[in-house]
């Protein structure tokens, strides 16, 4: 019994691990079809190069709303959730007008985020 759970626990671990690597493809491609427009060398929104885990509203070559200015923190996980998935209840008065309703796509989304260094 014991070496059953072991196994089962290092099988979880494992699968964990390598679904990481598909989460992030998953989110480059909601990215693109869904982000890139306004957050790919656009005016719309800034670069996200960085995001993750960076400092809210940090980048100087963007505008940010005074509501996203006035959240300070950093962008972990939680706070990108939130954001994303209802901007304007995160930092009322935010340019961000898009949604992600989809937990998996927010999750998805955030992995990516992670990537881009």
């Amino acid at each position: 019994m014991v070496r059953r759970s072991v196994f089962t626990a290092a099988a979880v671990l494992t699968v964990g691990f390598a679904a990481q690597p598909a989460l992030a493809a998953d989110g480059a491609q909601l990215f693109n079809m869904q982000c890139k427009m306004c957050h790919g060398g656009s005016v719309m929104g800034p670069a996200l190069t960085g995001a993750a885990g960076g400092k809210i509203a940090a980048r100087a070559d963007f505008a940010y709303s005074p509501a996203l200015k006035a959240k300070g923190g950093t962008w972990t996980d939680a706070s990108l959730d939130a954001y994303l998935k209802a901007p304007a209840a995160f930092a009322p008065g935010t340019k961000m007008f898009m949604a992600v309703p989809s937990e998996e796509n927010r999750a998805a989304l955030i992995t990516h985020l992670k990537t881009l260094k």
